[in-house]
């Protein structure tokens, strides 16, 4: 059995204001060239297919194309609604859809059923979890004290009839504590939202969704495909590919990475402003890439950004790095805010404004409160 695990399309994202659809349309017909290549027998899709609850009707004409065209190569395709998904939308007619095999997770209702599938060594089950939060799970198992993402998947879990002879492959959405993040994705409160690896030590292969970089957590096995595109600075040095991963009998899995190749890149550049206007210079680089561009001038250039947009028409961004800007850096670097909780943040306005930090009951108090805010708003 040969599958292909995807996640984090992300279809109608726009990322500093432009649109990425062109690109992703593009990425999609990739993905299909090496489907017709490789010959997959199923692809699985990890989560955050639309980067909206309410998608947009071109990523939904995307999405429509892509599956439609799976179906026609005689490919299966296993998808769950991801954080950014709402769930009863992706799940639309997934009963209807599971008939063309095309199988998608349904709203969570207390229990997960596996898919069937079988190849010349045996069973394979295929266990469909959309993402889920304590709210979520808390109201299917009220004999438990779920508060945190992690007793929520556990419960989850703990309610599925694995069958330990068969090969079990789960597709799920979650953090999994130890996993590296960008940052294109979502930060939690206080590291609530961390998956416990062991969770999913009864599962052969199990494909996630929800972080932007391929990487495996703990065990090969346990993994992250990564988008197939660059939504962020963060992820310019990422090599974007698909996972593929080949099943024999139960125990082995092979997995291997098919490099993805973007239309244009998304990477910094920096340098003077003379320097980069310098024809010998910028007629050497790909100039319709998406671009962050630094500026290293002591004096700022007049309507730079507009100046520079007649060569780099795809510049996200522009800033300075000289003397000026470096010492704003060093001046607010004991207030940077990038890395720091909330209940931090929290904590250094009650200290500003009561001259005494929090005690330890205050501060449990507020990372409670804090996370019920982010969960009921997620």
């Amino acid at each position: 059995m040969r599958f292909f695990h995807l996640s984090d399309l992300h279809l109608g994202v726009r990322v500093n204001e432009f649109s990425m659809l062109d690109d992703q349309r593009d990425i999609l017909i990739k993905i299909m060239g090496h489907a017709a290549d490789y010959k997959p027998d199923a692809v699985f899709i990890a989560g955050d297919i639309y980067d909206k609850n309410i998608p947009t009707v071109e990523a939904i004409k995307l999405l429509d194309w892509f599956l439609v065209s799976l179906n026609e190569l005689g490919i299966a395709v296993y998808m769950i609604a991801g954080n950014h998904d709402s769930t009863e939308r992706v799940s639309f007619a997934a009963p209807i859809l599971g008939k063309s095999n095309v199988h998608i997770s349904q709203v969570y209702s207390g229990k997960i059923a596996p898919i069937e599938m079988k190849d010349d060594h045996g069973d394979i089950k295929v266990w469909l979890m959309p993402y889920l939060k304590p709210s979520i799970v808390r109201s299917h198992f009220q004999d438990r004290e779920i508060d945190t993402y992690s007793d929520a998947v556990s419960a989850a879990l703990s309610n599925l009839e694995i069958d330990n002879k068969a090969r079990n492959i789960l597709v799920a959405h979650q953090f999994v504590t130890g996993a590296i993040r960008t940052e294109s994705e979502e930060i939690f409160v206080g590291g609530s939202e961390n998956i416990d690896a062991t969770l999913f030590d009864a599962f052969d292969y199990v494909a996630l969704g929800h972080l932007h970089r391929p990487q495996s957590i703990k065990r090969p096995t346990l993994r992250y495909s990564g988008s197939p595109l660059k939504y962020s600075l963060s992820e310019a040095d990422h090599i974007k590919s698909i996972t593929m991963v080949d099943l024999t009998i139960k125990g082995d899995v092979e997995i291997s990475e098919i490099t993805l190749q973007p239309s244009r890149e998304l990477r910094e550049i920096r340098g003077t402003y003379k320097e980069l206007t310098l024809f010998k210079n910028y007629v050497e680089t790909d100039r319709d890439d998406y671009v962050y561009i630094v500026l290293t001038d002591e004096d700022e250039e007049p309507e730079a950004i507009a100046k520079l947009r007649s060569i780099y028409p795809n510049i996200m961004r522009l800033r300075y790095d000289n003397t000026r800007t470096q010492a704003e850096a060093a001046d607010i670097r004991i207030t940077n805010h990038d890395n720091k909780e909330p209940v931090d943040l929290l904590g250094e306005l009650y200290e500003l404004q009561n001259g005494q930090p929090m005690n330890e009951t205050q501060r449990a108090y507020s990372l409670n409160l804090l996370e019920k805010i982010w969960e009921d708003n997620a």
